[in-house]
């Protein structure tokens, strides 16, 4: 954070911090239609988080059979949004051929044409395995273009141009795998080039290079425009043990050290992959654990998983009723009430992620999921400086 100062004769005006914007990605969610309040294209709009973005990664498109599809031809392509939910303010009509939030994604880019969009592809790990063999590579990657990138969507909806690229979210390719992976990013890089060498290329990659077994990270980076790194599920429900979400750095009293955000990312410097190309993963959700004993405000100590994250818009509420401790190290928060521990992110965990970003000269950062913040988006706003922390009701551990 640079400062600058003016000064006019005798006239010192006081410094003030400048923050530069951060490259920052978004997952926007198919299944937001479906959530109460409905979480839409337009919510980007009226949070104010669609000027902050610079690129969003629609989830998802479907892998299966070989081939590349619609997931949800109700939310991408059918759904009538009325003028209160559409970016433009004019209600879809039935007869219009395109409607659903693949539109409204056309108005957004209309409305903000620097923002990237790209379609992020997911299925089963058996389906890209499928997909990715020899004998089907080719074809597969042809259908991905021609569905998401060439804009042949269904029957009578041709629409190119919406998306500037294909994000890849295979996980995880098994051992054998390790060649068809490396040769797939090959097919896409290829095949892209062929129709725009500007599109992009990006994957979703595991907390650690070992999920890739026998895979050259430094060698598939080269086909790669980005690497989005899924720096969170480091703790969770599968654990009987209360700990971080995503901690930064290891807490000195962690009973598994090297387990954390510092650690992944120079796993995958150390594998060739180069700074400019990784994006920090953000959880924009927690998890919990109940029947926690109190010794050190519930941190690291056995309890009760609750089975199901919790989006952060919920969570910022529960610290009206719940102690908010955090580690010094890492500045990642926990709350506690004496019963239950919530791990999370918050303003200042993930402006302090966004400093560590920018001094490692990483690309910037990846956020799983934009639905999960609040109204204002006030979680996304903490990485550009744009809004202040709450303060916290008790001081640090």
């Amino acid at each position: 954070m640079k400062q600058f100062c003016l000064s006019i004769g005798l006239l010192l005006l006081a410094c003030t911090p400048a923050f530069a914007q951060p490259f920052l990605m978004g997952y926007f969610p198919q299944w937001g239609l479906y959530q109460d309040p409905p979480y839409t294209v337009h919510s980007l709009v009226a949070s104010g988080a669609a000027g902050l973005l610079s690129q969003i990664d629609y989830a998802q498109g479907s892998v299966t059979g070989g081939r590349c599809g619609i997931a949800d031809a109700n939310a991408d392509l059918n759904f009538s949004f009325p003028a209160q939910q559409s970016v433009n303010g004019v209600a879809d009509q039935p007869s219009q051929p395109l409607r659903g939030d693949f539109h409204q994604l056309q108005e957004l880019k209309q409305r903000y044409p620097d923002l990237k969009i790209l379609i992020s592809l997911e299925g089963r790990a058996e389906s890209f395995e499928q997909a990715a063999l020899p004998q089907n590579r080719e074809a597969f990657v042809a259908s991905c273009i021609a569905t998401f990138l060439r804009g042949h969507f269904a029957s009578g909806i041709h629409a190119p141009g919406l998306f500037d690229g294909i994000d890849l979210d295979w996980e995880f390719p098994r051992k054998e795998d390790s060649g068809n992976f490396i040769a797939l990013l090959a097919e896409f890089r290829r095949q892209l080039n062929a129709l725009d060498p500007t599109l992009l290329l990006t994957i979703a990659a595991g907390p650690s290079p070992g999920m890739y077994q026998d895979v050259d990270m430094g060698a598939a980076s080269t086909y790669l425009d980005e690497i989005g790194l899924m720096n969170y599920d480091y703790n969770g429900p599968w654990r009987h043990e209360t700990g971080f979400i995503a901690p930064l750095y290891t807490p000195d009293n962690d009973p598994e050290p090297h387990h954390d955000v510092d650690s992944t990312v120079h796993a995958y410097l150390s594998a060739g992959v180069p700074a400019h190309k990784l994006l920090l993963g953000l959880p924009f959700y927690g998890y919990g654990w109940q029947s926690v004993p109190p010794a050190d405000h519930g941190l690291f100590q056995p309890g009760k998983a609750i089975h199901a994250d919790r989006p952060w818009s919920y969570l910022r509420q529960l610290e009206d009723t719940s102690a908010l401790y955090r580690d010094p190290r890492s500045q990642a928060p926990w709350l506690y009430d004496g019963h239950t521990f919530w791990t999370f992110e918050d303003p200042v965990s993930v402006a302090f992620k966004a400093r560590y970003a920018t001094d490692h000269r990483l690309l910037g950062m990846m956020i799983w999921e934009l639905s999960n913040d609040s109204q204002n988006a006030d979680l996304l706003k903490s990485l550009t400086g744009k809004v202040h922390a709450p303060p916290e009701k008790t001081g640090s551990q």
